[in-house]
């Protein structure tokens, strides 16, 4: 199920609210500038679905997003538990860092833990299947996918070059919550 935590920066033990209401999440991310929004696919997916088959799947909304936002590029990635490198991936993400793009994300199948640094607060955000995130340009956050990972995602980028993290050094990240 997915869910929004948000806290005070200064104080990750406990939460200022707790929403699993998808349309209260949608509303509290936008008023701190962040797109949440749920798909539906257009045509059901085989058991181990091609990147082209996803993206065929989610076309029309795919489309919607490259016009309206300008991404140029998009792909799927997919992550399970017995990837030889899933340690390697999930401690590349858990440090705080930006883009200087968006981070546009959307959970076919699975769950990942998205976590923004918006001036004073921290926004917690699992993500489930059917669960789209735009973490905006520039904002301080990392990701969990947890120490079993199974995940796939769409994602979209402005940059042909793809996902390019700039680490911010600080440690916020490890006062918060991991995904397990």
């Amino acid at each position: 199920m997915s869910e929004l935590k948000i806290f005070q920066a200064d104080k990750p033990a406990e939460p200022e609210q707790h929403l699993t209401d998808k349309q209260a999440m949608a509303e509290a991310l936008a008023a701190a500038g962040v797109r949440y929004e749920q798909w539906q696919a257009s045509a059901p997916l085989s058991e181990n679905p091609s990147q082209d088959e996803v993206i065929a799947a989610y076309k029309a909304d795919i489309d919607r997003l490259m016009k309206n936002e300008g991404y140029q590029t998009v792909d799927v990635v997919s992550m399970v538990p017995d990837h030889p490198e899933k340690e390697a991936f999930r401690k590349k993400f858990l440090d705080e860092h930006r883009h200087s793009e968006d981070e546009v994300r959307f959970f076919v199948e699975g769950q990942g833990l998205f976590t923004l640094h918006i001036d004073d607060r921290v926004y917690e955000v699992l993500c489930t299947k059917g669960d789209l995130i735009s973490v905006p340009a520039n904002t301080p956050h990392w990701f969990d996918m947890g120490s079993q990972p199974r995940f796939v995602a769409i994602r979209l980028f402005n940059n042909t070059e793809g996902w390019v993290a700039n680490f911010t050094g600080s440690d916020i990240a490890s006062q918060f919550s991991r995904l397990d």
